[in-house]
């Protein structure tokens, strides 16, 4: 039977990192290319004290429904802490409890945007923010980036050329894929121009807790006196990925209605993980256990860079992360991104090709990303030096 896909998600592609995962079953495999936190991260100890206690003595909440906006505790513990951390104002918004960041954004766009509209993001961009705006019906525009952030001038160009833009999604802090952080200046104009051309932003801040080195920049949603910012966070790089607990600060009536699309998708947030969640983080010291995995990801980021510097040839270039979990490779124009991502993984290393991160499929990119935080110390040195070699192989095919 020839099945008639819909509209919306008959040319959509599966996530390229997703189906790279399928290929890290092989021991073999050096993994740059996952977007996982490390393993040893994980509070696996008290967690397992924790969920006995709570089967113990509280099974029939954590089994029963729960309420679309989330469970109350841990709400009211995200809204202390979204305002002393990251200046979200309480007066002004809500806080939603949500499946993942990845809802957040979904359903943002879900409430803000009608098939057509554009969204405006960073060039390249989130995968699966990407991926869930397409699926919304969204038009996407896409911004070169800078080392600072995103280009204004490009910026406020695209904002001129779409007057059918509704959202400006962007990741200021530890950007995902190329790993650099919005200067303060920056992220002051990009709010300027968003209120100018009658946009709402969405910040997406599931790094902003990892950060290891450099000073802390205040949130877009800290500036924002308009209501005019979305700002989306995750427990998932500082507690657990498999959990799917995140979070969202909205304006009041656009949190709204983002219950209401909630309501439809999956009525509300698994119940015993966001009891999980704040069983830990009113029982154990949350900042403690982050500075642990600062520490952790320092180690491991200063190790990657170390080891690019070191076996891979001057005509690569890469960012030096402060934060999170990535950084962002770029190759010689001569050697052709695929053919190297290709080759990487004939010789056991996963690579994520910077195409996946295209708002427009435009299909040209000459980057790559690595992750630090999955492969250990060991994996590092070793798949860097690999990819150095492979680099080195394919210039001298070219001359």
């Amino acid at each position: 039977m020839a099945y008639q896909i819909s509209d919306k998600l008959k040319n959509m592609k599966p996530s390229a990192i997703r189906e790279i995962f399928k290929s890290l079953t092989d021991p073999r495999i050096i993994a740059f290319a996952a977007g996982n936190p490390a393993a040893e991260s994980f509070p696996s100890e008290a967690f397992g004290l924790l969920a006995g206690e709570i089967f113990e003595k509280e099974a029939v909440k954590a089994l029963q429904y729960g309420i679309t906006e989330g469970f109350p505790p841990l709400r009211e513990f995200l809204t202390e802490r979204l305002h002393e951390r990251f200046g979200c104002d309480k007066e002004s918004n809500t806080t939603l409890v949500v499946t993942g960041g990845q809802q957040g954004i979904e359903l943002t766009c879900k409430v803000m945007c009608n098939e057509g509209d554009v969204v405006i993001c960073e060039n390249p961009s989130f995968i699966g923010a990407l991926n869930a705006f397409r699926s919304n019906g969204a038009t996407l525009v896409g911004v070169d980036m800078d080392g600072d952030g995103i280009n204004i001038e490009k910026l406020e160009k695209a904002c001129r050329d779409n007057p059918r833009a509704k959202l400006l999604y962007v990741i200021p802090t530890f950007h995902n894929p190329a790993g650099i952080t919005t200067s303060l200046e920056k992220r002051k104009q990009i709010y300027e121009i968003a209120k100018k051309y009658s946009l709402i932003i969405l910040e997406d801040n599931p790094y902003g807790e990892l950060r290891f080195a450099g000073e802390e920049i205040p949130t877009i949603k800290s500036l924002d006196t308009e209501g005019i910012v979305v700002y989306c966070g995750s427990f998932s790089k500082v507690l657990s990925a498999g959990m799917r607990v995140g979070f969202l600060s909205a304006p009041h009536d656009i949190a709204q209605k983002i219950v209401v699309a909630k309501q439809v998708e999956d009525v509300h947030t698994n119940q015993f993980f966001q009891m999980l969640c704040h069983a830990f983080v009113t029982r154990y010291d949350l900042d403690e256990h982050i500075a642990s995995i600062r520490r952790l990801y320092k180690t491991k980021s200063a190790l990657m860079i170390k080891a690019l510097e070191d076996y891979m040839p001057d005509c690569v270039s890469f960012t030096r992360p402060e934060g999170g979990l990535f950084l962002w490779c770029t190759l010689p124009e001569e050697i052709e991104l695929s053919a190297f991502v290709k080759r990487a993984l004939e010789r056991f290393v996963a690579v994520v090709p910077g195409t996946a991160f295209d708002p427009e499929d435009s299909g040209v990119s000459h980057s790559f990303r690595l992750t630090y935080a999955t492969p250990t110390e060991e994996q590092i040195v070793t798949g860097v030096k690999i990819l150095g070699e492979l680099v080195k192989d394919m210039l001298a095919e070219v001359k």
